[in-house]
C-alpha cells in the first residue's frame, strides 16, 4: 500500500522580503466598493456563510481575508467596530491573527510535504481535513471561527470535494474565506456556494500612494515605472523591487512580444540566467502568465476573437511551470516549451 503523504509545515508562499505579510498589514488600498460590501454583510448581521475573494496576484486579496478574519474574532458578526472593519493593532485578535496564533483562525495552503522536504504542488486533501477537528473545537470568546484557504485554486479534486461538504452543511457562526486567482477553475458545485468579490487592479494613483507606503526608498520615477511594470498589483510591485524581479518582467513581457519569432539564443541564454537566480524560474513564470493574462483581458474587451486558443494556452504553461516547480525539472526545457507554445498558439490565433 502506498504511504500517505503528509504535510507537516505550512510556508509563507506569499510574504515578500522585507515587506510585511498580509496578516500584519493593516493598511488596505483601492479597495472600498469591495470592503464597503463585507461591512454591509457583517455589520447588518447577514453574512454568508463563505466568501470567495478573486482577483490578480498581489492585488490585495489575502490582506482583505485577514481584516475581514481580524473584525470577527473581535467582534463577530455585529455593528459594534467601525464601518472600515478596522481592528486596533493593540486589540488581542489583532494580535494573535499577525502572530499566527488566534485559535479561532486556520489558514489551509500548500506546505511542505516532510518526505520529499519540498513544497507541494496542491492543496491536499490532508489540509483540507483539518477543518473537521478545527470547527470541532469549542469556539473562542467571539464564538467565531474563521478559515482562509489561500488559494482556493491550488486545491485537487479530492480537497475541493472535502471542502464541499462543508460548504454544503456550514457549522454555524463560521466564515470561510476562499482566495482565487482563477476562479474559472474551481467547481461550479463551490463557486455556487460562495458569495464572490471581485477586486481589481489598483488605479494608478492609488498604485502610487501604495508604493510611497510600501517603497519609500525609490524616487517618484522609480515607483511611476515600478507600477506600470506591476498593473496594479502592489505585490507584483514588491516582487519586482526585490533582487531581479524588473529584469524578468522584461524578460516575460519580450517572451509575448516576440511569440511569433522566437530567438533561440536569446531563449538559452535566459535559460542560464535563471540558473543563477533564486526561484528564477518560478518568478519568471508568474510573471508570463501576469503578462498574458493581462493581454488576453484587454484583447478579449476589445472584442478580438479567438481569445479561447490562448486561454488554453495560458492554462497548458500554468501547468507547465507549477510541474517544473514541483518535480524539480530542467528550466531550460520548460522555457523552450513555453516558446513554442506561444509560438504555434500566435500562427493560430495570432499575437496577443
Amino acid at each position: 500500500m502506498a504511504k500517505r503523504t503528509r504535510v507537516q509545515e505550512t510556508v509563507e508562499t506569499d510574504r515578500v522580503h522585507g515587506a510585511p505579510h498580509p496578516r500584519e498589514t493593516v493598511r488596505l488600498t483601492g479597495h472600498d466598493a469591495a470592503l464597503s460590501v463585507v461591512s454591509r454583510a457583517l455589520r447588518g448581521q447577514r453574512p454568508p456563510q463563505a466568501w470567495m475573494i478573486c482577483g490578480p496576484p498581489g492585488v490585495g486579496k489575502a490582506t482583505l481575508a485577514y481584516r475581514i478574519a481580524r473584525y470577527l474574532l473581535a467582534y463577530g458578526a455585529t455593528d459594534r467596530g467601525p464601518a472600515d472593519l478596522g481592528v486596533p493593532p493593540r486589540d488581542a485578535a489583532s494580535v494573535q491573527v499577525a502572530a499566527g496564533s488566534h485559535p479561532g483562525l486556520l489558514v489551509l495552503k500548500r506546505g511542505i510535504n516532510p518526505e520529499t522536504g519540498r513544497l507541494t504542488n496542491e492543496l491536499i486533501v490532508e489540509e483540507m481535513r483539518r477543518l473537521a477537528s478545527f470547527f470541532g473545537m469549542t469556539s473562542g470568546a467571539g464564538g467565531w471561527r474563521v478559515v482562509i484557504i489561500d488559494t482556493a485554486d491550488d486545491m485537487n479534486a479530492h480537497s475541493a470535494n472535502a471542502l464541499l461538504k462543508f460548504l454544503e452543511e456550514p457549522p454555524s457562526r463560521a466564515m470561510l474565506l476562499l482566495l482565487s486567482n482563477t476562479p474559472g477553475r474551481l467547481l461550479p458545485t463551490i463557486r455556487s456556494r460562495c458569495q464572490r468579490l471581485d477586486l481589481r487592479p489598483l488605479s494608478d494613483a492609488d498604485m502610487q500612494t501604495e508604493l510611497e507606503n510600501l517603497l519609500p526608498e525609490l524616487d517618484a520615477g522609480e515607483r511611476k515605472a515600478l507600477a506600470k511594470l506591476a498593473g496594479g498589483s502592489p505585490g507584483a510591485a514588491l516582487r519586482l523591487a526585490s533582487g531581479d524581479g524588473i529584469a524578468l518582467a522584461e524578460e516575460a513581457s519580450r517572451l509575448v512580444d516576440r511569440a511569433g519569432e522566437p530567438d533561440l539564443q536569446a531563449l538559452f541564454s535566459l535559460a542560464d540566467k535563471l540558473g543563477r537566480i533564486t526561484d528564477g524560474l518560478d518568478m519568471l513564470g508568474e510573471f508570463l502568465l501576469q503578462v498574458l493574462t493581462d493581454r488576453i483581458r484587454a484583447r478579449a474587451l476589445a472584442g478580438q476573437p479567438q481569445m479561447n486558443k490562448w486561454v488554453e494556452a495560458l492554462e497548458r504553461l500554468r501547468r507547465s511551470f507549477a510541474r517544473t516547480g514541483a518535480l524539480h525539472l530542467d528550466p531550460r526545457q520548460t522555457l523552450l516549451s513555453a516558446a513554442r507554445d506561444l509560438s504555434a498558439t500566435s500562427r493560430r490565433a495570432g499575437l496577443v
